[in-house]
């Protein structure tokens, strides 16, 4: 007898059709997903002096570039489905059955946020910074869509929050168990309340340079290291280990030597600008004019050059 347990959603909640077109669920939430963290972002980069309509333009470049990373990361950390026994290469593309890395998503998001940025004279730290909840809060949605696929779940339990599985979805081994770690529950707990500590350290500390993404990543990968432990989803192991641990591992300590380092370098620079500045890059010619406008105050300062100081000598 099972006490308690979470339902997993009929499987023709997976998809519907409308007319000739048929509509994922996991599509879905990624979709709604992305646009909140849209909404976020530009609350946020409004908030660092840039302007709101930039955000869209770096969006569609980050988005694409997201979406394609996190599907190779997919496909090359799980090749079995696609490329072993039985697999189908085809079925690389099929974005819409689930699949999506975020490692890669958020390597080749960056590199593509990164463009956007370039190309509208807007600071990519700062961007960074400001979109860094969103992406959490993204995260934590998208992750409904394993819900409604019975998916990437966690091993074998009979705790009273169990996800029960249906025989189809059941791994081979697992076949005579009904309920399951619901890990896609673990981690959009952990993503949320993640994402609004990171924005209330945001408000007390004042984070800035891209501390924030490197705190996102640090809170992210936390909960991802303990939680992919959990899952018994087909992986790639090394020494016996998913690969995704290994990567957490990794990836987890350069964040805080990150975090560590750039907060290291702003302090001993001693330069602090304005919230409401940060978000416009400087150009190379700018900044010269800037030095220039610099050399002039400190001159003047100094009293070199003004004629009262000359009469006074």
């Amino acid at each position: 007898m099972i006490p308690a347990s979470i339902p997993s959603p009929p499987v023709e909640w997976s998809s519907f059709s409308l007319g000739p077109l048929t509509i994922h669920t996991y599509a879905i939430c990624i979709i709604i997903g992305i646009f909140v963290a849209l909404w976020l972002t530009t609350r946020r980069w409004v908030e660092r002096g840039g302007d709101p309509d930039v955000v869209g333009e770096i969006a569609l470049w980050a988005i694409p570039f997201g979406i394609i990373g996190g599907r190779l990361y997919h496909v090359i950390s799980t090749p079995g489905p696609y490329f072993g026994e039985g697999g189908n290469p085809w079925d690389a593309f099929k974005i819409w059955e689930g699949g999506l890395g975020i490692w890669g998503a958020i390597a080749l998001g960056a590199l593509g946020a990164w463009i956007g940025a370039r190309r509208h004279g807007a600071s990519f730290t700062a961007f960074a910074d400001a979109a860094a909840p969103g992406v959490l809060i993204a995260q934590a949605i998208g992750r409904l869509g394993n819900y409604f696929n019975q998916e990437l779940f966690g091993g074998p339990t009979d705790l009273p929050w169990g996800l029960e599985i249906d025989p189809a979805f059941r791994p081979e081994g697992y076949e005579q168990f009904t309920t399951f770690h619901p890990t896609f529950l673990y981690e959009l707990v952990w993503n949320l309340v993640g994402a609004f500590l990171i924005i209330w350290l945001d408000r007390k500390r004042d984070l800035r340079g891209g501390r924030v993404f490197w705190l996102y990543v640090i809170v992210y990968v936390s909960g991802r290291l303990w939680i992919e432990m959990v899952r018994i989803d087909t992986a790639v192991h090394i020494l016996g280990v998913r690969i995704n641990v290994w990567v957490s591992i990794g990836v987890l300590v350069l964040a805080i030597a990150a975090f560590v380092l750039l907060g290291m370098r702003q302090r001993a620079s001693g330069v602090h600008v304005p919230r409401e500045q940060l978000a416009v890059r400087v150009a190379p010619d700018a900044a010269e004019a800037t030095d220039e406008t610099a050399e002039a105050a400190a001159e003047a300062a100094s009293g070199d050059d003004r004629p009262e100081d000359q009469n006074n000598s």
